[in-house]
């Protein structure tokens, strides 16, 4: 047998990429706006009292009630509506939305019986959910409207 001998063909060389056109003068890439803040990131007072406490209240008017007092001390959330009669409190012992978590509520002027964790499973927590969180587990005491 004899051996080939031929040169091997070559390969051809890679199409050069095209090139743009030049840019006009008004053309410069925009620069990134920077990421905003998630309303979470604030520190935890301003938080409380310039997101939260407004994003409850506006809740709480979605199920008819016009007569909720909110208050927020030492690192715990209150409300009282109906004179007085239906209250509640989102305790935030560690002063973070995002630490541990608690919930209580009652009637009268009792002291509350159970303080239960609140939203313990939820890996982010965010001011929807927070405001979620009380409204749904109020609703469960059936004490809005005629559920």
């Amino acid at each position: 047998m004899s051996e080939d001998t031929s040169p091997t063909p070559e390969v051809a060389p890679k199409a050069a990429k095209a090139t743009k056109a030049p840019k006009a003068a008004g053309d410069e890439p925009k620069a990134k706006a920077p990421k905003k803040e998630a309303l979470e990131d604030k520190p935890f007072k301003d938080f409380i009292a310039q997101d939260y406490l407004p994003a409850l209240e506006k809740a709480f008017v979605a199920q008819n009630i016009s007569d909720l007092n909110l208050s927020f001390e030492e690192s715990q959330v209150s409300g009282r509506w109906q004179e007085g009669q239906r209250q509640f409190t989102v305790y935030f012992p560690q002063g973070s939305i995002t630490a541990q978590r608690a919930f209580s509520c009652t009637t009268g002027a009792r002291a509350p019986s159970t303080i239960e964790p609140f939203l313990g499973d939820e890996r982010k927590i965010t001011l929807d959910l927070l405001v979620f969180g009380v409204i749904q587990r109020l609703n469960a005491q059936k004490w809005f409207g005629n559920n």
